[in-house]
């Protein structure tokens, strides 16, 4: 799925008016009636107090439409009008008059003395501002979102929570809604992927409205969201008469003394995701616990305690290297020594990141779409800070094109980079932000390219299995309970799971006009 800008949005719009031949008032109705259809799914007519705070602008306009929806089904309703500037959109006015014709009057906010009392139990909708925001709210709509949030009731934020962004960093944190959920439109923004969004952005669902699709298809992005249904084609299936050969061999090298650990997890992973044969090339030191922890695989040695001469002999089809194996001098030179002498694809980890951080120059002798696996401070290191999320966007495009590596930065939504485009994983929560975690991603995805999956399907099919992994891991167990060890007793669920059809709509965790927005068509 493409994540689009504000701007596209608003051309979307035109071009669903005019191909559709319909008014921007049928297409906020619409779009609207499904937040309403969401809510009342939920509420089945419970008489909470439900407050709907509406801008000026077509965000308020599709607030209107809710309340309307919400008043006409008995809800507990009040509406209010955000009076942050006098100019009114004509879908707004049309729904403003629809709605006192049902016998609800909005209440007009003109100034902190017209703030209504929101108890923690009521609900909040909020439509004040939307997408298209372009300076911070200030003055008395700065003080209700601030009030709004400090009532800590839960607030449903109708496709943008206001006071947020589209397209670059908070300037002001104290004017933005904290939504408790977000339903958005036709497709998700490129701020709910981004860890400072987080205060503002919890849980998100993306609500079709109906918007022209070979418009949208037709626009170019570097951003996209991964799906279930952008996996499901990669898989390969095995033949009935097929033999471990045809399954490639992963090398895994790795380890050092205390992090053993480290290169068995990777070596479990490689053979867990199906790979026809796996050697670990390993310290001395470590000989005798892969040996038994991992019986499938065969083990090769190096010095006692650390990696020094990088002088394996296993036919290797790929090979996942930098799990635990440190960053000393002679380790940096035997990994360089191994770099220029290298002729197989490679996915690297860790420290493999790490040395290449210290020495820039091993840079150069990446082979062409390799794939690094950096958790964030690990690219940092890489590629040095950046002030915002927006900043280190930029500066992953940059490092891939430049260097033609796929890029795996693992996050809250991973992210994989390649050739001047961005995906973000659509799996996983909180439970992978455990010891190992990685590790075993580095295994799945050797494991992967040593079966034929191309360097960047093995990065999307492997960095989706390992966050679905704990997504089902859920059902039985506590995130803090979960450890690296059972995304291989998940992995073969999420495997299956690839062909288990959806009993219901997955939900995704984890404008206006005027001075203060930009007009972005009927709901961006």
């Amino acid at each position: 799925m493409k994540i689009l800008t504000a701007k596209q949005f608003y051309k979307a719009d035109k071009v669903t008016l005019e191909k559709q031949q319909i008014t921007a008032e049928v297409l906020m109705e619409r779009a609207a009636t499904l937040c309403f259809q969401w809510l009342d799914e939920r509420l089945q007519g419970n008489p909470i107090k439900i407050h709907v705070f509406c801008g000026s602008g077509n965000n308020g306009g599709d607030g209107l439409v809710i309340a309307r929806h919400l008043h006409q089904y008995g809800y507990h309703v009040q509406c209010y009008i955000v009076n942050y500037k006098e100019g009114r959109t004509p879908a707004f006015l049309e729904h403003y008059k629809r709605l006192k014709d049902t016998g609800l009057w909005p209440v007009t906010i003109n100034s902190e003395d017209d703030f209504p009392t929101v108890a923690f139990e009521d609900i909040i909708i909020d439509a004040i501002f939307g997408l298209g925001l372009k300076r911070s709210p200030s003055g008395f709509t700065k003080a209700l979102i601030q009030n709004l949030n400090a009532t800590k009731a839960w607030i449903l934020a109708i496709d943008f929570p206001s006071g947020l962004y589209g397209n670059k960093p908070v300037t002001d944190k104290e004017a933005v809604i904290k939504a408790g959920h977000t339903l958005t439109f036709q497709a998700p923004k490129i701020a709910f992927f981004l860890p400072q969004s987080q205060d503002f952005i919890n849980t998100w669902e993306v609500l079709d409205i109906g918007l022209d699709q070979e418009f949208l298809e037709s626009q170019q992005t570097v951003y996209y969201f991964l799906q279930k249904k952008d996996i499901i084609p990669l898989y390969k299936p095995r033949k009935r008469f097929s033999h471990k050969g045809d399954y490639g061999h992963s090398l895994i090298i790795g380890g050092s003394f205390g992090k053993i650990g480290a290169v068995t997890l990777t070596t479990k992973a490689a053979l867990k995701i199906g790979s026809g044969l796996v050697t670990a090339y390993i310290p001395k030191c470590g000989y005798q616990i892969v040996q038994v922890a991992v019986p499938e695989a065969m083990v090769e040695v190096d010095a006692d305690n650390f990696l020094e001469h990088f002088n394996y002999k296993a036919k290797a089809s790929v090979i996942g290297i930098g799990v635990g194996f440190g960053t000393s001098d002679k380790t940096i030179k035997g990994f360089e020594k191994f770099l220029k002498e290298n002729t197989l694809p490679l996915v690297l980890d860790a420290d493999a990141i790490n040395c290449i951080s210290k020495k820039k120059s091993l840079l150069k002798l990446i082979p062409s779409q390799s794939v690094l696996t950096p958790h964030i401070k690990e690219f940092e290191r890489l590629v040095g800070s950046w002030k915002d999320d927006f900043e280190k966007l930029e500066k992953l495009i940059a490092f891939t094109k430049k260097h033609k590596v796929i890029v795996v930065l693992k996050d809250a939504y991973t992210m994989i980079s390649n050739d001047g485009a961005i995906y973000f994983n659509n799996t996983g929560n909180p439970a992978l932000a455990t010891a190992g975690s990685g590790d075993v991603l580095t295994g799945i995805i050797t494991g992967l390219i040593a079966q034929q999956y191309n360097a960047l399907e093995a990065a999307f099919f492997g960095v989706y299995l390992h966050g679905k992994t704990a997504d089902l891991a859920m059902n039985q167990m506590a995130v803090e309970t979960f450890t690296a060890s059972d995304i291989l007793s998940y992995l073969p669920d999420a495997i299956l799971d690839l062909f288990i059809e959806p009993k219901f709509e997955e939900v995704v965790e984890d404008p206006s006009d005027g001075d203060d927005i930009e007009e972005d068509g009927e709901h961006v």
